[in-house]
């Protein structure tokens, strides 16, 4: 029993050591995009989910932990996306996966961002395939919110209410 246990201290090191002879750990690094988003997140916050013009994706990963809370800004009046905001409770590819989307859906039409695969996100970061989740979760994010920007559009204009695009235009 001793020198399984000897020769199992022999095996565990710390980072400073090396490792022992005849065993290679390749070194596992994220790519530099995704350092750069974990780093430097790009539109790190939220809006007021009460607000007409706003869509919000909360989307998780129970597997993981991750989650991720993405909102969307509508221009009701061109239906153009103009801001986006996230939070993100997750890994760093989480992170970056989040900041990335909110980075691609500015500036565009409700329609063309159904059309941001995960895949498109995976690429972009050089995510490995373990982490492929995070950008699944992107998309769904961004999913989310447009579906409930529709949702909070389609009650608004049933319930007699004009858009505060149409409110500003008869004012």
């Amino acid at each position: 029993m001793l020198r399984i246990a000897a020769s199992a201290k022999r095996l565990v090191t710390t980072s400073l050591e090396a490792p022992p002879l005849g065993i290679r750990v390749p070194p596992r690094f994220y790519h530099e995009r995704v350092v750069e988003h974990y780093d430097n997140p790009r539109n790190v916050g939220s809006f007021d989910k009460n607000d007409p013009t706003v869509g919000t994706g909360l989307v998780g990963a129970p597997a993981c932990g991750d989650v991720m809370k993405l909102q969307i800004k509508v221009d009701d009046k061109t239906g153009k996306i103009v801001d986006a905001r996230f939070k993100t409770f997750g890994c760093g590819s989480a992170i970056a996966s989040s900041s990335v989307a909110t980075e691609w859906v500015k500036g565009k039409q409700m329609e063309e961002v159904l059309t941001i695969k995960n895949t498109e996100i995976a690429k972009h970061l050089s995510l490995p395939p373990v982490k492929l989740h995070c950008s699944m979760l992107a998309e769904d994010a961004i999913k989310a919110a447009v579906k409930d920007y529709e949702a909070k559009r389609a009650s608004a204009t049933a319930g007699g209410q004009a858009t505060t695009g149409e409110k500003a235009s008869t004012a």
